[in-house]
């Protein structure tokens, strides 16, 4: 199997799917259908790693001031209790600690985007969680904790976004234009990863003028740095649309034959 990276966007992509929701409906018709799938979200953040037991994982609307059909959307995905497990002792052989969460749900990043790719819910789903306040490094590494699950058949599906300032969202349409910084940005980091320049992408906030101001905080960055780690080789870097003139919403596949 193989890590996808993708830039959730907003919520209302769930009732607006546009391209992105083209790109990953297309992706999941070209991928090998998964045994099971590892969600890493920027929405699910603990201060240690944490994976999800629940055998019938609830569907989290974690967001406010939306429409109501919203609200009312599902994504009744059997549980991997037995996934989580695997995870949790895999990262304990890389010396990264890491705890049990018996009824976690699914976020609205790995739902959404799950809706996209599988619509019928039907592949069992467990999510792991990120460290907001550990950094990129941390994450690469917790990616390359996980490598062995591809052996499983399992999907790593990293979800956050590539760019991530809520506070340029100005109440625009979902597509007018793209601010400057964000296609700066969002080609910076896929040069850096066609180059495979980890020492670059790590220290991004320092190394790319934009890096800053397309995320005040790294959190809905961390999950590529998992993809990173997890992945081997380059990915390849799908470029479906900016939304709302903040949101790059790119997609990097990994190939399963690496």
């Amino acid at each position: 199997m193989t890590t996808l990276f993708v830039s959730h966007g907003a919520p209302t992509l769930a009732l607006e799917p546009g391209k992105t929701g083209q790109a990953l409906a297309a992706l999941a018709g070209e991928l090998e259908r998964p045994a099971a799938i590892l969600v890493i979200s920027a929405h699910w953040d603990t201060a240690q790693p944490q994976v999800s037991l629940a055998v019938t994982p609830e569907t989290i609307h974690d967001f406010y001031g939306f429409p109501k059909p919203l609200y009312a959307l599902q994504y009744p995905a059997p549980g991997a209790p037995a996934l989580a497990s695997k995870v949790a002792g895999l990262l304990q052989q890389a010396d990264i600690a890491v705890a049990l969460d018996a009824s976690r749900g699914l976020d609205h990043g790995a739902w959404v985007p799950l809706m996209m790719m599988y619509p019928e819910a039907d592949i069992p789903v467990t999510q792991l969680s990120m460290q907001g306040q550990a950094g990129p490094a941390a994450h690469y590494a917790l990616g390359q904790g996980l490598r062995a699950l591809h052996a499983d058949k399992v999907l790593i599906l990293c979800s956050g976004a590539i760019t991530h300032n809520l506070r340029d969202f100005s109440g625009g349409s979902r597509d007018q234009a793209a601010l400057d910084y964000v296609p700066l940005f969002s080609d910076w980091m896929a040069g850096k990863i066609a180059e495979q320049d980890m020492t670059s992408l790590l220290d991004y906030r320092q190394r790319c003028p934009q890096g800053v101001r397309a995320h005040p905080q790294d959190d809905h960055l961390l999950p590529l740095f998992v993809g990173l780690g997890s992945g081997q080789g380059v990915p390849r870097r799908i470029q479906p649309e900016t939304t709302y003139g903040l949101l790059a919403m790119d997609i990097y596949l990994w190939d399963a034959a690496h």
